[in-house]
């Protein structure tokens, strides 16, 4: 197990959409621990194998608060199955270092995925809770999307990001999302 260094906002492969995991093979299970050692010394809460340079559709994430037992969560080649509802919550990532803005998700998502032994298995973040929010931003590093794709308001994010000397919103990356538009009462 190692702590990998994780690739900053601006660098291209951030961007390249993950390979299906064909078997969870000794390999990806290295994979998998260097993504959780990784993410729990940076006190992220998920971590994407993209952002640790790595082009497979696996993620890491742990919800747990500081007074529970670490609880980490293995997810290969997920899959979103159900989604609804809408929120807007404050995000961040640990590929744009303290950066943070508003972001629209679906409040409620349904996953389906394999665990760390290659296992199926579904699970459902709803309410708009941390664990809803982190699977759909884990998910997104699959397809090359990032946090700052789904903002609010595309130059409060700008500003933020100057803030600490990462590129301006990519607008062309901007996602057009009328059903949460619709439901935040925005369209």
């Amino acid at each position: 197990m190692a702590v990998r260094n994780i690739l900053t906002y601006g660098t291209k492969s951030l961007r390249e959409p993950s390979k299906e995991v064909h078997k969870v093979s000794k390999k990806i299970t290295e994979l998998v621990n260097d993504l959780l050692e990784t993410m729990y010394a940076k006190n992220g809460v998920g971590l994407a194998a993209p952002q640790i340079g790595v082009n497979y559709r696996v993620f890491v994430i742990d919800v747990s608060s500081n007074d529970e037992p670490l609880n980490p969560m293995v997810f290969i080649n997920p899959k979103i199955i159900k989604k609804s509802g809408a929120v807007i919550s404050n995000e961040g990532c640990l590929s744009f270092p303290e950066a943070y803005t508003d972001v629209k998700r679906y409040k409620n998502v349904t996953v389906k995925a394999l665990d760390a032994h290659g296992r199926p298995f579904v699970i459902e973040g709803k309410d708009g809770s941390l664990l809803a929010r982190a699977i759909q931003h884990e998910f997104d590093h699959l397809n090359g999307i990032l946090f700052i794709d789904h903002c609010v308001n595309r130059f409060e994010a700008d500003n933020v990001l100057s803030k600490f000397n990462l590129p301006p919103v990519e607008v062309d990356r901007l996602i057009d999302e009328p059903e949460l538009e619709a439901e935040l009462g925005n369209d």
